[in-house]
Order: structure tokens, then sequence, then C-alpha cells
């Protein structure tokens, strides 16, 4: 915890100087985070010795001070140990040092050290990849500082919720880490939450193998969700599509977006397919185009046109998928209206 209180506070002239030999830009600094200049005590010479020994050049501990200063506040032996800690899953210093340049800010979070590594060594057991434990620390940090028993309490719940809709063991390890692969996030989540969520969908007449399938399709994202939001946005659904509870399921399953997007998102979507002239049984018929943003489907439509593809007599088929699955349905409706008319290995008519 630093001392924020800027108006009784001068810049502190050794930290100044020790960053402008570093060519860090100090303007930079105080327009972002002023306060770090601020404090008493700073490590600049030694927090930049420590990432040249790792192999960083001048420019790239200038640009790593100057994205992350609060850097210079933790203590030489804060970070050395922090080193130490992402060495467990880096290969080589080149590696770790390359991280660091990317996510500075991850990197110099050095409060949770014990429950970081804690957390590490418990991932690691469960057989989580080095490469898939980097890709946490830097985009998913926040898992790490919690004490390593709530993460594995929130493990345990789904182990034991995958097996009681009727997973295997065999599959269980695999399935639990695809999931946390695709959502470290669910880890936020209380094992409460998740069974809450589970029960909801199995209140709504959803077998066990469905719910299973809806887990995998959603990729955990489920468990951000609330009983209360699923139930609002299964209720709008139902009252657009005017659709039995059953037909309603069937919807969900394939399109599980109408489950985990908010009525504002599925509210909006929807206008505005409808103002380019598509109607609502269309898009009941193929209702994965609401997993889409309104502007994607604009661009697409655009596109669509320029080839005299009249959308609203069609299916919604064409515009739906990730960009690379449209680029290719794209590149077919493009190369069937290109195609020649006539026959080019027809016998010429010679009194043509």
């Amino acid at each position: 915890n630093y001392t924020i209180d800027t108006k009784s506070r001068e810049e502190n002239k050794k930290t100044i100087e020790n960053l402008y030999r570093l060519s860090v830009d100090i303007k930079k600094i105080r327009r972002l985070k002023e306060w770090v200049l601020l404090q008493d005590v700073a490590y600049v010479k030694e927090i930049a010795g420590i990432l040249q020994e790792m192999g960083a050049d001048e420019t790239a501990v200038a640009s790593i001070l100057e994205r992350c200063p609060e850097a210079i506040l933790h203590t030489p032996a804060e970070i050395n140990s922090q080193r130490a800690l992402w060495q467990l899953v880096c290969q080589n210093e080149k590696q770790l040092i390359k991280l660091i340049e990317q996510f500075p800010e991850s990197f110099f979070t050095a409060e949770y050290h014990e429950n970081q590594k804690a957390n590490i060594l418990f991932f690691q057991e469960l057989g989580l990849k080095n490469n898939i434990i980097t890709r946490f620390l830097t985009s998913a940090p926040s898992i790490f500082y919690n004490p390593v028993e709530k993460n594995k309490n929130v493990i345990e719940a789904l182990q034991r919720n995958y097996l009681s809709l009727g997973g295997s063991d065999a599959n269980m390890k695999i399935w639990i880490l695809k999931l946390l692969s695709q959502n470290p996030f669910i880890l936020l989540n209380s094992s409460t939450a998740i069974q809450e969520n589970l029960e909801f969908l199995q209140k709504n007449a959803f077998t066990d193998h469905e719910v299973l399938q809806l887990l995998s399709k959603l990729k955990g994202f489920i468990f951000q969700l609330t009983p209360t939001t699923m139930q609002k946005s299964m209720l709008f659904s139902k009252n657009v599509f005017k659709c039995s509870d059953q037909e309603l399921k069937q919807l969900v399953l394939k399109c599980p977006a109408l489950l985990y997007y908010s009525v504002p998102v599925l509210e909006e979507r929807l206008e505005g397919l409808l103002k380019e002239g598509i109607s609502v049984a269309q898009i009941r018929e193929t209702p994965m185009v609401l997993e889409l943003t309104t502007q994607i489907v604009q661009y697409r439509i655009k596109k669509l046109s320029a080839l005299g593809y009249d959308i609203k007599s069609g299916t919604l088929e064409s515009l739906n998928g990730t960009k690379k699955d449209f680029e290719v349905n794209y590149g077919k409706i493009q190369s069937k209206k290109e195609r020649p008319i006539f026959n080019p290995v027809a016998p010429i008519n010679i009194e043509d």
C-alpha cells in the first residue's frame, strides 16, 4: 500500500535522476502514475539491474518501467523471489524476460507470493502444462492470489458435478484441464455458485447429458452467470420466438448464447437483425447468428449483398461462424457467382 496523497508531497529527485539515466519517459509516468515518483524509497537501479541480468536490453528496461513504474517500489529480494517463482514454469530466462516485457504488471505483483507459489505447484500436480500455467500468470493473474485451498475446492466441486452428471472417471481429468485452459476465471467462482447454476439447468428440464453438453459448449462461462440472469434470458427468448419450454430447450442447446447473454445484449442484437429485414422466423431457424455483434452482422450482410446474395430470402447460415468460417462461405458464394454460364469444354459450333 503506497501513499497517494499528491498535494503535499514532492517528487523524489533521486528516483527521477535514476529513471532519466535509463532513458525512461518520465512525462509518461507523471501522466499515468505520478504517485510512484512521490515515494521516499525506490529501487530503480536494482530492479533495472535484475532485468538486465535476465537479458533485457536498455530499450526493454525503459519500456517495462514506463508501463509498470510501480516495479521500482518492490525490493530486489521480492523481485528475485518472483523471478524464481516464474522460472518454475518458464523454459529459460529468455522466455521469462519476453513475458515480463509483454505483461510487466502481472510479473510485478509480488504481494501474493506464497499463494502464487502454492497455486503453481497445485496446477502442475493437476496436470496443466507449463505453457498453459504461464498463460494464466500473464492473462489471469488474479486466480493465483486465491489461497490454494479455495482453488482446490472449486476443482473438487467441478469433479463431483462432472461425475454426478454422468461423466466418466476416465475422461474427468481431460475435461477439467480443457475447461480450465479455456476459462481459468471459473476459479474465481465459489463452489456454491457452481452448484446453484447446475441445479437451475436441471430444474429447467435439461437432462444430465444436456447439462454436460452445455458446460462444454459454454467453456465454463456458465459459472459466471446466476440463475436469475439465465432465467431472464430464457424468458426473453421464449417470448421472442413464441415457443414451448421443450422448443426453447432445443434452441438453447443449439445456441447456448441464448442462456449466456443478458437480455439487453440479446435485445440489441435482435433489433439489429430485424432492421436488416431479417425475420424472427429466420433467426429462430439459425439462432447462432445472435452470437455475433450487430457491427459484424452489418459488415457481413454488406459483403454478401455486393455479390447479389439476398439475405432476406435465403438462409442465415452464410452469416454464421467465426471470421474464418465466414470467409470460406463468402469465397464459395463468390466463386459460384463468377463461374461462367457456358461450358468451356463443350465443342465449338463452327457456324458461330
